[in-house]
């Protein structure tokens, strides 16, 4: 009975950090394509 709400809990941190990760890597991947550079989570140097 205590379990599933434990791994309720454990599932919705899981499925957070993959949100967390998958935005980043998009957020990497806009920036290469602006020809930029990522740094401190922040894109740089874009050339227009």
């Amino acid at each position: 009975m205590i379990f599933r709400p434990i791994r309720t809990l454990v599932l919705m941190g899981l499925v957070f950090v993959a949100g967390i990760v998958f935005e980043r890597y998009q957020h990497n991947q806009r920036c290469a394509a602006a020809e930029g550079i990522t740094q401190d989570g922040l894109c740089r140097e874009i050339r227009q």
